[in-house]
């Protein structure tokens, strides 16, 4: 069996699933793709025209109006990606806390998520590419030849995230952290379009005390595997 052409990385926010999906993209000269980027883009993007986030067909109408893209890293500034909105970088943007504590809501909407679906899914089957979602295994790319499901526990990833704004020189505050991502995995997990949960298939890898070198290598075991 030949590396798949695709690799499906699916988990909740800070589980260590992105930085995991760059090193495989790397080592296999693939696509890196976070499909994530693409709600935080539409949300920046309702934020920016002042929508209701509740209006589901508000904020559908707008994500079938603007354009996203996504493309190899112009800055060396720790970006994995450049992400544009309408010829506008906004890869630094779309991680602003405002748009952490909305994406949930504005990702929950059936329209917003066929719109991005079928885009992310035109882009996994040209092959060559390592897909970092919620639900590229179970609805994204069902066909990925390995999927992955990447955990952690709530307390552990909101320290790791905790840590990540400070290493970029920014005050964090643990608690408000942690409330915000117990609510978004609540709503990611319990949405009826596309919930958050492991593909049938998938390898589900705990990560709460392992290190990203041991999470990494055992993932390179199951690639060497599937040469066998």
């Amino acid at each position: 069996m030949k590396i798949p052409a695709c690799i499906a990385i699916d988990g909740p926010a800070a589980s260590g699933k992105s930085t995991l999906g760059k090193l495989l993209a790397d080592r296999l000269e693939y696509v890196f793709f976070d499909t994530g980027v693409m709600y935080r883009a539409a949300t920046l993007a309702a934020m920016n025209q002042k929508l209701d986030l509740s209006d589901e067909m508000a904020v559908t109408d707008l994500t079938r109006r603007i354009r996203i893209d996504v493309r190899k890293p112009s800055i060396q500034d720790g970006r994995m990606n450049d992400v544009v909105l309408d010829d506008k970088d906004v890869t630094w943007a779309i991680r602003d806390r405002d748009v952490e504590r909305n994406v949930s809501q504005v990702s929950a909407f059936p329209g917003v998520r066929e719109e991005l679906t079928g885009q992310q899914r035109h882009i996994g089957e040209r092959g060559r590419v390592v897909m970092i979602g919620r639900d590229i295994g179970t609805v994204v790319m069902p066909s990925a030849g390995l999927k992955l499901f990447v955990e952690a526990a709530p307390e552990v990833r909101a320290l790791r995230r905790v840590n990540e704004l400070k290493d970029r020189g920014e005050s964090a505050d643990y608690q408000e952290i942690l409330k915000s991502m117990i609510l978004r995995d609540k709503i990611d997990s319990s949405r009826e379009t596309a919930p958050l949960k492991p593909a049938v298939d998938a390898v589900i890898i705990s990560t709460d005390e392992m290190t990203l070198e041991q999470v990494y290598s055992k993932v390179i075991d199951l690639l060497e595997k599937s040469k066998e």
